[in-house]
């Protein structure tokens, strides 16, 4: 990469998501967020287990990994214990409540508000069978990964994958 390149500013963010634990769900929505509040373009690819953050019967169910998480600080074992898994996303809800953080649905909302394109990947819809009519109802659409690869033309594009 030459330095040219490297000192061209951000002009839009493409953000994959593949997992739907509540932490990587609000990684993902506040760079997302970030980005627009910075005047950026933010388009989030919704693939494999991170389409349960638009799944509208799961959405505002999601839950805090314990099992194989090192961020936790407890062992593998005691993660796995019945009830750690509920304790923990109810610990991280109240944290995240006390700073006024939105819940999914409504954080989707403030997301497309602020002209978040988001997108579910057709492959992963396909595996899932799930439909459209599954879904939070502000996506733009359906998309094959080739399409959503074909939205990160141009200069100052980056691609996350959370």
């Amino acid at each position: 990469m030459n330095a040219e390149a490297t000192q061209q500013p951000v002009k839009k963010m493409l953000l994959i998501l593949s997992k739907a634990t509540l932490d990587n769900v609000y990684a993902c929505f506040i760079l997302a967020n970030g980005a627009r509040m910075e005047g950026i373009e933010a388009e989030v690819f919704f693939t494999f287990f991170g389409l349960e953050a638009i799944h509208k019967k799961k959405m505002e169910h999601l839950h805090i990994a314990t099992v194989g998480n090192p961020g936790m600080h407890i062992p593998t074992m005691l993660g796995g214990l019945p009830g750690m898994e509920a304790l923990a996303t109810k610990m991280m809800k109240n944290e995240m409540e006390k700073l006024d953080i939105p819940g999914v649905g409504e954080f989707l909302e403030m997301l497309s508000a602020a002209g978040v394109k988001l997108w579910a990947c057709k492959l992963a819809m396909e595996m899932f069978h799930l439909t459209e009519q599954d879904l939070y109802d502000d996506i733009e659409g359906v998309l094959t990964v080739g399409g959503f690869y074909e939205r990160a033309k141009g200069n100052g594009t980056h691609l996350m994958f959370i």
